[in-house]
């Protein structure tokens, strides 16, 4: 099998082994290429702006294309990922910033009529599918949605329970992705608590209908977008 191509996490070069960089002990650094990292140190202070102006020298086309690309992918890199860390069921948060994403997630989760929930096939394939909004939310971290338990997608959450949810509002130009696991749940309880007056229509066999079972979306980090603006963050 042919073997995963990795790049520098610094500036996004191919790593082969022959520019691999150095750890403060001599061993090859796996994640950085020589010309960012040797040592065990990096060879640069620099911003990730600076970065992408140094590497837009080297590429092909045109210099604007060449950072437009990097802004994009740079985010990605170990070297220059930022994330944020929001307490998931806290009242308050001390960091004002903080609070302003929290308070958006909620407002797309409890407003906007449609969610997306995504799956694993067999194949590690993603499948992608519109559902209504969820019925109970425990914070930003849990989300119940109601479904068919004979459906494929539940099929796929007991094979691979791996999972994220979208929000998007299109109206305001704003996404939430979360990501997280996903449990198919059965049982009594679970059934009654987020059952609603006219889910009949649905199923016919009322709150014990076999074909009525609820899933549990659990998150633990995400990403969001907003004001032309994207930004990674992990749910304690």
């Amino acid at each position: 099998m042919e073997k995963e191509m990795k790049f520098c996490q610094s500036c996004g070069m191919p790593l082969t082994e022959e520019v691999l960089g150095t750890n403060a002990d001599g061993s090859k650094n796996e994640e950085f290429c020589k010309y960012c990292f040797a040592e065990g140190k990096f060879l640069q202070e620099c911003t990730m702006d600076e970065m992408i102006e140094h590497c837009a020298q080297f590429m092909e086309g045109s210099k604007e294309e060449a950072i437009g690309r990097m802004k994009t992918y740079f985010p990605q890199l170990k070297r220059w990922r930022q994330s944020i860390t929001i307490p998931a069921n806290a009242e308050k948060t001390p960091n004002p910033s903080l609070a302003n994403v929290k308070a958006l997630i909620e407002e797309m989760a409890d407003t906007l009529p449609i969610a997306y929930i995504s799956s694993v096939d067999y194949e590690g394939f993603p499948w992608t599918k519109a559902m209504l909004a969820p019925r109970i939310r425990e914070g930003i971290k849990v989300f119940y949605f109601t479904t068919n338990t004979f459906s494929l997608r539940v099929a796929q959450y007991k094979t691979n329970p791996k999972a994220s949810i979208y929000f998007c509002d299109s109206q305001g130009f704003k996404g939430i992705m979360l990501r997280g696991t996903m449990e198919v749940l059965t049982d009594a309880k679970s059934k009654e608590m987020v059952w609603r007056e006219g889910d009949t229509q649905y199923y016919a066999g009322g709150v014990t209908d076999p074909n009525y079972c609820v899933l549990k979306f659990t998150a633990t980090d995400g990403r969001f977008y907003s004001d032309f603006y994207p930004r990674s963050f992990v749910l304690e």
